[in-house]
């Protein structure tokens, strides 16, 4: 066996399914086996595995073991002369083992070796080749030196910035994403340390190899799509954490005591450093718009209340209370950003409706609270209907000029704003858009590239994939999707590559497959079009979920006196109400598990599985069921759920 193929997931079904396809095609004539190593996925990958691959040796691992340990296990069994470590979120040309495998032969010395790294906008990741990160190169990169003068022998070192990305050099690290190994090497200077369970072991073993006499090679002349973070947020506080405190792990096994000191203190002041201003960014992130909307609504409230007052309300002298500019008027800002929020205002993509729904809804709340209240603490009816005018202009206006200037995340139509051109074969083109309108995504055009030269009669055909930079001239287009049963992975990697500077944005169909797969940067976890399920994780369900448990809550307080004795947990029913308003738990979710594949909920009262009855319940059935709970939400499925466990509402 010529070369052993490794791929470790978790919980990244559609993009492992996209680079098995990928392998398969670059496997040719070659000799390859290839494992996967599924740490504990619940999201279908291990079905797919074996339904659309069964030539893939897979390992099912019953708990996430962590990156290190997965790939022992089948580097263990591996019977190639070289082994490679491959992400699942990558995509290989159809020419990179057989070029690889042949730049490792004809150099005996070669204990590794990297390649050309793009990211899924085409762009060239600088990661694909690293320098040994020690204390003073380290000190560089964290302190932004690296960025400051990347292509600098002192300072661009993590990145190697000095050294030409199209040329092959000699490198000290290699990353994890893509790491072809010599396995006599290997068994010389051992496997991968599993003291780290992510991040840094690639730079462990990579130094390791060097140690044991042998050279690490950045080889470019081929290239793999690499769609960073899809397996983990990399901009997270817990990315920031796991990652730094590998290094330390690897600095006082490497370096020499004073040196693994200083180095530690640096990622420690690095990770306090990084992780205050992440928390410090996402909070004032989520606080600007807000904010923002708030002192506007207030100082148009201010100057709405000083021309009435002067023009009709007080002409001849006095004044509102001073009490009406500080408790009324930000209580009634609070309202109608509250309903504002409950109806969707505040989601994107921007609804002007919801806007409008939101505010009148507050406007009715404030009313019939004002109607309420006492004569001496009524300020003005005229001032709340005046303040409804001024609150619906401030947001409509503030959101059209955000419109208007090009904030993507405030585009109020970003489907029409879509242009995507389709590469393909004409029976392929048909299939995937098909799936686009099934995923709800409405275009404002979408044309028909051909990948061959048919298909000019078909009512969707702009030209053919030679014509493809008039197409995206003439067309405006800002989205391609390839259709990679037509189009060899090489053939996406260099039109990418070429169509870089375009500004496009590109995604790949795989064939029989119902997800069309892109990521357009670090932060995002791909941008990736599946057909529509009704995530918990949507705002508006999230919205439904709250409102759902307060409702309920103050029903059950109403009738606890009844309700109380059929409990099982009399004190627990009690204590779960308070703990259910205030937000800490919710009645219904994953109970007091937690999942990081699935989106994140409250501790709850009960979880599906509470609904079953006079049936035993496996770890990895209740684990079906809160994924398929958070795929598709409904309210009834809680109401389905309390109603069955109206016993149990005090576990």
């Amino acid at each position: 066996m010529k070369i052993t193929v490794i791929i470790v997931n978790y919980n990244v079904q559609h993009f492992l399914e996209q680079c098995l396809y990928s392998v398969r095609k670059a496997s040719g004539n070659i000799g390859v086996e290839t494992f996967v190593v599924d740490n504990n996925s619940v999201d279908g990958s291990v079905a797919m595995v074996k339904e659309k691959f069964p030539d893939v040796k897979l390992i099912e691992n019953k708990k996430n073991t962590g990156f290190s340990f997965a790939n022992n296990q089948a580097m263990r069994l591996a019977s190639g002369q070289y082994i490679l470590l491959l992400n699942p979120d990558t995509v290989v040309e159809e020419d990179t083992f057989e070029k690889t495998i042949a730049f490792m032969d004809a150099h005996p010395d070669a204990g590794g070796l990297g390649v050309k790294m793009l990211d899924g906008k085409g762009n060239f990741l600088p990661e694909s080749k690293r320098g040994l990160p020690t204390p003073s190169v380290a000190f560089y990169k964290i302190f932004g030196f690296s960025k400051l003068f990347p292509k600098s022998k002192v300072f661009g070192k993590y990145h190697l910035g000095f050294l030409d990305k199209d040329k092959t050099s000699e490198v000290e690290i290699l990353s994890g994403a893509f790491m072809l190994m010599r396995k006599t090497a290997l068994d010389k200077v051992g496997l991968l340390d599993e003291t780290f369970f992510m991040y840094g072991e690639d730079i462990d073993l990579s130094y390791r190899i060097i140690l044991g006499g042998y050279k690490n090679y950045y080889f470019p002349e081929t290239r793999i799509i690499h769609y960073k973070g899809e397996s983990t947020r990399k901009s997270s506080v817990n990315y920031v954490f796991v990652f730094y405190k590998a290094m330390i792990i690897f600095a006082q096994k490497h370096f020499s005591q004073q040196n693994a000191k200083l180095f530690s203190a640096l990622i420690y002041m690095a990770i306090y450093l990084r992780a205050g201003t992440a928390i410090l960014i996402r909070f004032l992130k989520s606080i600007a718009l807000p904010a923002f909307d708030f002192l506007l609504i207030l100082v148009g409230l201010f100057f709405i209340k000083n021309y009435y007052a002067a023009n009709f309300k007080f002409i001849a002298g006095g004044s509102y209370s001073e009490a009406l500019i500080k408790i009324a008027f930000p209580l009634y800002i609070l309202i109608w950003m509250f309903t504002i929020y409950l109806s969707g205002g505040y989601d994107k993509p921007v609804r002007l409706i919801k806007i409008v729904r939101g505010v009148f809804v507050g406007t009715a709340i404030i009313l019939i609270g004002y109607a309420l209240l006492p004569e001496a603490y009524r300020f003005s009816r005229a001032l709340i209907l005046l303040g409804t005018f001024w609150v619906l202009l401030s947001y409509l206006i503030s959101r059209l000029s955000f419109h208007v200037a090009g904030f993507k995340s405030f585009n109020l139509n970003p489907d029409k704003s879509k242009r995507i051109a389709i590469i393909g074969k004409q029976e392929e083109f048909e299939r995937v858009n098909n799936l686009l309108k099934q995923t709800n995504i409405q275009a404002s055009f979408l044309g028909f590239v051909s990948a061959d030269d048919n298909g000019h009669h078909h009512n969707n055909y702009v030209g053919n994939i030679n014509q493809i930079n008039e197409v995206i001239e003439i067309y405006k287009i800002n989205e391609v999707i390839f259709c990679s049963r037509d189009i060899s992975s090489q053939g996406i990697i260099e039109y990418m590559h070429t169509l870089v500077s375009a500004d496009i944005d590109f995604k790949i169909a795989p064939p029989e497959s119902l997800s069309i797969i892109g990521s357009n940067s670090i932060d995002t976890a791909g941008d990736l079009y599946i057909i529509d399920v009704n995530s918990i994780s949507k705002s508006k369900n999230k919205r439904n979920k709250r409102l759902f448990d307060i409702l309920s809550a103050l029903l059950f307080f109403v009738f606890s006196p009844v309700l109380v004795f059929i409990q099982k947990n009399k004190t627990g029913f009690i204590k779960n109400l308070f703990l259910v308003l205030g937000g800490v738990k919710s009645w219904v979710g994953y109970g007091n598990e937690k999942h990081e594949h699935l989106p994140k909920l409250k501790p709850s009262v009960l979880s599906p599985a509470d609904a079953i009855k006079n049936i035993t319940i496996n770890t990895e059935t209740r684990n079906r069921l809160h994924l398929a709970y958070s795929k598709d939400y409904r309210i009834l499925n809680d109401l389905n759920i309390v109603w069955k466990s109206l016993t149990r509402l005090g576990n």
